[in-house]
């Protein structure tokens, strides 16, 4: 490992022995110290045993491995599990503050119905009653990725004969999308970083917010001799410590890809596909080198430097991000060049009647939601996609206060991650299908159960608690209760059949083409996970690590380069309104040449009209600029594509 990356990883996922040797730094930890122990709602600590338990976090969307510190039973801090390898001792900034949001006043401490709080018994009476009108006109909307809450919300649309299940939007879904829809594969698509010696970033900021985060940073860390190359519209983290950065606009991440892929064909490389003699004609005419600079910017040298350097490695890959498109095109290179994508089999499902993985990424919510109840999982569809779901009846499952709990006619409050069984079952990007388990490690609050129990009955099941579920689950794929309560992964080593999987030639010429709206900007908008996703606003400690390269005092901040800053009159400080989508958001700029010419990148996660003090009314929530549009020839929708116009206020 070099040094460049092992200081990195200790500095990145909390590893901090030995890098903390500045009074300065002391003195913010001092303060911080002070100014949280200071907070009413922060439990006062007894004298007792203090243990550091393993479980899992949810909090980020593929979830962390953990041990949750606790004194006398009372849990006071979280750290990553050395003995998992989704964590190997590292924490991502939103699982690291999971106590301080247990303990926060926004948690939910009673179901209501209507803002006024119910007993669970007429909790439990409204639903049956709501479910039974609904009849098959019932949607569920899960902001969990990974966990068996999920087989059993979907087992309640079977028995209703509904198959209106969505996922929030995430990279996992575009890839199933590409992976299993346009290209006939099966099982899920993962990376083995740490054995690459080559990698391109296609789009995926994997080191702070694409896929296993930790796991990447892990992986990245471990990897001293291997190459990594970025590709994005911005110098993300990510690329800020790889070896280059490769400016490439988000809509034309598919047409670079295939430009690689063009002089990859020309070495000679092939697979044996069905259609790969229309791919490979595809590609050599609608994709060659001069098209390609022409629609992205890149140059065609530029191309073929990082085609050589994929087809002179041992063991490349390609990492996409973004449109259904752009994923396709990368697992066509991958197949190609053979190497370190890998193909992870599903694990077994332990429901009767419920979805698989890829059935549940199959609903395109961007295309919008309508039904007579929708049931809205540990998800905020009412901040992220607010024209997008209609419901007669929302029925709201969070353990904190939301813009969706607040607008739902039904809250059931569930219990936090540290109170109750969960699971996390291969993270989008994992190089093996993994499966890990977390049991209860702190008692509920008062007059607090799990809320998914509620939903036992309407999913056909005789099970006393969801604890029953998660049980047959661990039973199902064959690992062992107890060695994963101790905090140990369960790993599968099987791989799908590949036999009849094609590269997606007849889509791939057509949906590769970049398309963009009509706006003077692009807009790049980017996850950072101190300032929090789209389910989870940032968290208590977080607002002192937000740069002011994302807010300064209340005001969100939006990053351009010194030309386009120049072409608009604008400079540092300059306040403005981006216009786009259905809405507007209000901004400070900062020029920031790591930004391409004509784009504006701005940071999702702000704006939040409700929850604490931490969150409420920081920054502008970039989601209402976001243009939904209909990739071509896929028909899967996406947000690639959104431009804005700026006006100076």
């Amino acid at each position: 490992m070099s040094v460049a990356r092992r200081a990195f990883i200790q500095m990145s996922v909390g590893a901090t022995v030995g890098i903390l040797f500045t009074p300065t730094v002391w003195t913010a930890l001092d303060d911080v110290s002070i100014w949280t122990q200071n907070w009413p709602w922060i439990p006062r600590l007894k004298y007792g045993e203090v243990k550091a338990t393993p479980t899992v976090s949810k909090m980020c969307e593929s979830g962390c491995a953990v041990k949750v510190r606790t004194v006398a039973g009372e849990a006071f801090g979280t750290e990553g599990n050395m003995d998992n390898p989704l964590s190997g001792g590292g924490i991502c900034p939103l699982c690291a503050n999971g106590v301080q949001v247990k303990n926060s006043p926004t948690r939910i401490t009673a179901p209501m119905l209507n803002g006024e709080k119910i007993s669970w018994e007429k909790a439990e009476e409204v639903l049956t009653e709501k479910l039974a009108a609904a009849g098959s006109n019932v949607a569920v909307i899960s902001g969990d990725q990974t966990g068996t809450a999920n087989e059993l919300l979907s087992a309640v649309l079977t028995g209703k004969q509904s198959d209106q299940f969505y996922m929030m939007p995430c990279d996992m879904q575009s890839a199933d999308k590409a992976w299993t829809g346009l290209m006939g594969g099966s099982g899920q698509i993962g990376y083995d970083l740490e054995n690459a010696d080559v990698v391109l970033f296609a789009g995926a900021d994997a080191l702070e917010s694409w896929g296993p985060t930790v796991a990447n940073m892990k992986a990245f860390a471990a990897n001293g001799s291997g190459k990594f190359i970025f590709a994005g519209p911005m110098q993300t983290k990510t690329a800020a410590v790889t070896s280059n950065w490769v400016p490439v606009p988000t809509e034309g991440m598919a047409a670079f890809i295939l430009g690689i892929t063009y002089y990859v064909l020309q070495a000679g490389k092939s697979v044996p596909a069905a259609d790969f003699d229309q791919f490979k004609s595809m590609v050599m005419s609608g994709f060659t080198p001069a098209k390609v600079e022409a629609a992205t910017g890149v140059k065609a040298d530029a191309m073929a430097a990082m085609a050589k350097q994929l087809l002179s490695a041992g063991n490349p890959v390609v990492v996409p991000a973004g449109s259904v498109a752009a994923n396709a095109a990368a697992f066509a290179l991958n197949l190609l060049l053979g190497g370190a994508m890998k193909v992870i089999a599903e694990f077994p499902t332990a429901v009767d009647g419920a979805m698989t993985r890829s059935e549940m990424l199959k609903g395109d919510i961007l295309q919008g939601v309508s039904a007579d109840v929708v049931i809205v999982y540990e998800a905020n569809p009412a901040y992220a996609l607010p024209e997008q779901v209609k419901a007669g009846f929302t029925v709201a499952i969070d353990s904190v206060n939301t813009e969706t709990t607040a607008a739902a006619d039904l809250v059931l409050p569930s219990l936090h991650a540290f109170e109750r069984y969960d699971d996390l079952a291969s993270p989008y990007g994992v190089a093996m299908a993994t499966y890990s388990m977390g049991a209860p490690v702190s008692k509920p609050a008062p007059g607090l159960k799990d809320a998914r129990d509620l939903l036992l009955a309407p999913a056909g099941l005789d099970s006393e608690s969801f604890a029953e579920v998660i049980e047959a689950k661990v039973f199902a794929i064959g690992a062992d209760m107890d060695e994963l309560a101790e905090g140990a992964a369960y790993v599968m080593d099987e791989t799908p059949d590949l036999s009849g999987v094609t590269l997606a030639a007849s889509v791939l010429g057509k949906a590769a083409v970049p398309v963009k709206g009509t706006g003077a900007l692009s807009l790049a908008p980017y996850t950072l996970l101190n300032v929090g996703t789209a389910n989870q606003a940032t968290t208590p400690n977080a607002p002192c690590t937000i740069s002011n390269n994302q807010l300064i005092g209340d005001n969100m901040v939006v990053m351009i380069n010194g030309a386009t800053a120049k072409k608009l009159a604008l400079g540092v400080g300059s306040k403005v309104k981006l216009s786009g989508g259905n809405g507007d958001c209000q901004a400070l700029v900062q020029v920031f040449e790591g930004v391409m010419d004509g784009v504006v990148a701005a940071p999702l996660g702000m704006g939040h009209t409700v929850g604490d003090e931490f969150s409420k009314g920081k920054g502008d929530n970039v989601y209402k600029i976001l243009t939904v549009s209909s990739e071509a020839a896929t028909g899967a929708s996406t947000w690639a594509g959104s431009t804005v116009n700026v006006a100076k206020i």
